[in-house]
């Protein structure tokens, strides 16, 4: 109840501010009481879809959507109060300069000025737009993102192999088929020979991927598909009937991977091999710093592989990465993460800049990096959740190419 009433008290101080320079921008009436009427049944529904549906913690696009446009008004209303509270400081000054310096005898605090008004509304309406463009188009906006890496101990035989890797699928949240469908299309066009998918199927329960079995079906690599469970895989986030329950939903959704046609590492290992030669594939289980589950173990994955082993490691959180494996005795090759969906915001222009808020959580948070000659990518997802969109950061096909030998300079 205490975070309900901190919520509302927020919403209508910034909703106050904002309407401040609505007010001051125009003087129609009308437009007055629709932006007071738009607060309200955002608000409303909000609140409404939180605390009345039956769904307890289970995040429905329906959830999803009321989450999006509260968050697309209130920074609207957060950006133009930044400005307006500036301007507030400015008048006071004034004021008070008036009265004690001026001595005027009566308290002047002088009017919001138009120009202010609308320069704040004109700078607020720059984030509010890429929110709504986020929800409409920018969650899926699939992007290709292709990468080489050179190892000197790559086997000859794999030199040229590529790989696909998707990562937090995140079914739960879609919401258009033909969109998805393109996607699975896309991620085929590649005609990698490995597929690889790192974790978060579903946000929280397995009925949630049902409905999209026939199309991540339709996935092909020549040498397989291979996946590792995520946080939101095990089903933390939902207020179960009895264990019983939440143990058969993880059952339900290991056999859907298995029918979809991947192969589910649960700590465990494969080898891929080629002309005599192979490459070791090791899956863990989620393995998260911060609170997330840590059910990974690096150490039971790996006990089939040896130390010369070319190694892919599949890890759903790249906490782990930075915890345990760049340090382990084992040198991991390649480590594939995602988990962090580089926050479905933030700025990316190749070659210049590379910013979202995630970066303040996570040292790893989009991306290819390397670490004592180790190297990790973390993909920044396929779905979305929570925030029914991204801004700037745009959902990934991440094409890795393995090559034999040093790069060159």
């Amino acid at each position: 109840m205490i975070r309900w009433i901190v919520f509302i008290i927020i919403f209508i101080l910034l909703t106050f501010y904002g309407f401040q320079a609505i007010k001051t921008v125009t003087k129609y009436s009308w437009i007055h009481y629709l932006y007071i009427a738009i607060a309200i049944i955002i608000a409303g529904n909000f609140i409404y879809q939180f605390t009345g549906a039956s769904e307890g913690r289970v995040l429905s696009p329906i959830k999803s959507y009321a989450f999006g446009f509260v968050l697309s008004f209130m920074v609207l209303n957060l950006v133009s109060t930044s400005v307006l509270f500036l301007e507030d400081i400015i008048r006071g000054v004034f004021g008070l300069y008036d009265k004690f310096i001026a001595k005027r005898e009566v308290f002047y605090f002088p009017e919001r000025r138009k120009f202010v008004s609308q320069i704040a509304l004109g700078i607020a309406a720059i984030p509010f737009a890429s929110l709504l463009y986020g929800m409409y188009r920018g969650k899926y906006n699939f992007r290709v993102l292709n990468y080489t890496l050179h190892f000197e101990d790559l086997p000859n035989a794999f030199d040229g192999y590529r790989i696909t890797q998707i990562s937090d699928i995140h079914s739960g949240s879609f919401d258009n088929k033909a969109k998805i469908e393109y996607a699975i299309d896309l991620i085929n066009e590649q005609e990698s020979d490995l597929l690889l998918f790192t974790g978060d199927m579903v946000n929280n329960k397995a009925s949630e991927m049902l409905p999209w079995k026939e199309s991540f079906g339709r996935l092909k690599a020549v040498d397989g598909k291979y996946s590792v469970l995520g946080n939101h895989d095990y089903g933390d986030y939902v207020d179960w009937d009895s264990p019983k329950e939440k143990e058969q939903n993880l059952e339900d959704l290991k056999t859907i991977q298995k029918e979809i046609g991947f192969d589910l590492l649960l700590n465990e290992s494969r080898f891929l091999k080629k002309n005599g030669e192979r490459l070791a594939l090791v899956g863990v289980e989620n393995w998260g710093k911060g609170g997330f589950k840590k059910a990974g173990d690096l150490k039971k994955a790996s006990q089939h592989i040896e130390a010369d082993d070319f190694k892919i490691l599949m890890s759903h959180d790249p906490s782990h990465w930075d915890e345990e494996v760049v340090n382990d005795a084992y040198h991991y090759h390649l480590t594939l993460s995602g988990h962090t969906h580089g926050m479905q915001f933030g700025i990316e222009i190749p070659g210049w800049i590379k910013w979202s808020p995630v970066k303040w959580r996570y040292k790893h948070w989009a991306g290819i990096y390397e670490n004592l000659g180790q190297y990790i990518n973390v993909n920044r997802g396929f779905g979305y959740l929570g925030y029914p969109g991204r801004v700037g950061i745009w959902p990934e096909i991440t094409v890795i190419e393995l090559k034999k030998g040093k790069k060159e300079a």
